[in-house]
């Protein structure tokens, strides 16, 4: 009865508009309460104490920084700098600025490791500029929202740092690793029907005679922000800092980038730069720690192990259980965020992976391939958001275009549910 009324408390308080942290943590703070009534109450000094611990986590030190390193590098211009010398390769013509943001949404994703940081980064020269070009702007928004959504899969990746912190198993570097191969193919299948449908409708018209920017100056000027990916993912692979540290080692550069080399960044920014910097960990961090209030009394109340042996006894098979898993992740996907969908369906979903003798680092990356369908998958998706308030336009506007996108993208998980090697051959090559 308890356990139902977590559920139920947790939804209610959803429902209603509270945010996602505090009602994790109150329908937390209430079951752990109402199963220690015997005890004069004294089981609640398990809500400060689990609300410390979901904190107390090194791997955690790195958001803060790659969020900071997000906001730096939006900042600092890199991201106009990457467009020119993506557009002095490819050229122009209808269906090319498409394929260069996303593009260059995925290469942002080596340094950020954020969504939203990187559709605000890229929405902010890209939809202007295909809007220029003849594109309408519910089309760009959908463009750069999906190809942002990327960024979670190709290292550094804040979802695979949480999903480290809930499976000790699966380390951030082996996750890392394994995400770099899926985030390429989800990559180029946003690209192809993003391309498609720009030459069947015939957007990007005026694309045709905008100037086509120098190859050697435009390589000049993006050379600093394309040495950022190899700086982060080479100095962890040779074993120079761990991915914590890289983080901070991003920091520095980025500074360094912004305000000695491109010039971009003033002192006076730094204030703005961090406070932004704060608030969006300080968002992502409290609602980790109240997530872990949530877990504990999961796993105090005996809600995971009958929930499991229900799922695994059920005569669906292994296939129809990863089908049912999906399914329930694609619907909580529309009205959760990537972070919390982690914090509270991974250690309900961690022991049925295990009764199937699934690969957790494998299993990391088909989820957080899950979350970013679910970053622009409306009607609650962050980097659409991002793009949609950058391009002044209503999401719903976006669905026609979306829609593909989304397809392209699970033909993606499809392919990395059936050939697990696409994820894992990576990181067993480098000793992961």
């Amino acid at each position: 009865m308890i356990a139902a009324l977590l559920f139920a408390v947790f939804a209610a308080l959803m429902v209603i508009g509270v945010p996602v942290g505090v009602s994790l943590g109150v329908a937390g703070t209430l079951a752990i309460g109402l199963a220690n009534a015997d005890v004069q109450w004294f089981g609640l000094l398990a809500i400060a104490q689990n609300f410390y611990a979901g904190l107390a986590k090194y791997p955690l030190l790195a958001i803060p920084m790659f969020v900071l390193v997000g906001s730096i590098f939006d900042r600092s211009g890199v991201a106009r700098r990457l467009v020119d010398f993506a557009t002095a390769i490819v050229g122009r013509g209808p269906g090319m600025l498409p394929l260069i943001a996303i593009s260059v949404a995925m290469f942002m994703g080596g340094i950020s490791g954020s969504g939203p940081a990187c559709a605000a980064a890229v929405g902010g020269v890209m939809i202007a500029a295909m809007k220029r070009a003849g594109y309408p702007s519910p089309f760009a928004a959908s463009v750069v929202a999906a190809g942002a959504a990327t960024d979670i899969l190709i290292p550094p990746s804040v979802a695979f740092i949480i999903y480290s912190v809930l499976v000790p198993s699966a380390s951030v570097p082996a996750l890392f690793a394994a995400g770099m191969v899926p985030g390429v193919l989800a990559g180029i299948a946003l690209i192809v029907p993003s391309v498609w449908l720009a030459r069947r409708h015939g957007m990007g018209a005026l694309e045709r005679d905008l100037p086509r920017p120098p190859f050697w100056a435009s390589l000049r000027e993006a050379s600093w922000g394309l040495a950022a990916p190899v700086l982060i993912l080479g100095g962890m692979r040779m074993g120079w800092f761990t991915p914590t540290e890289a983080a901070v080692v991003a920091v520095f550069y980025g500074l360094f980038v912004g305000m000695v080399v491109y010039r971009t960044i003033g002192v006076r920014d730094l204030f703005a730069i961090l406070r932004d910097a704060a608030e969006l960990s300080a968002v992502i961090l409290m609602v980790v720690a109240l997530a872990g209030i949530f877990a504990w009394s999961l796993s105090t109340l005996s809600v995971i192990d009958p929930i499991t042996r229900a799922i695994v006894d059920s005569g669906l098979g292994e296939w129809g259980v990863l089908a049912l898993l999906i399914a329930l992740l694609m619907t909580v996907g529309m009205f959760l965020d990537g972070i919390s969908i982690f914090l509270i369906f991974v250690p309900l979903l961690l022991p049925i992976a295990e009764a199937y003798g699934w690969d957790p680092v494998w299993f990391g990356v088909v989820l957080t391939l899950k979350v970013a369908l679910g970053q622009f998958t409306p009607p609650l998706a962050v980097n659409l958001m991002v793009s949609c308030r950058i391009a002044r336009v209503p999401m719903e506007s976006t669905v026609r275009w979306v829609l593909w996108l989304l397809g392209a993208m699970f033909l993606v998980l499809v392919a990395v549910l059936a050939f697990p090697q696409l994820a894992l051959w990576l990181p067993e090559k480098l000793g992961y």
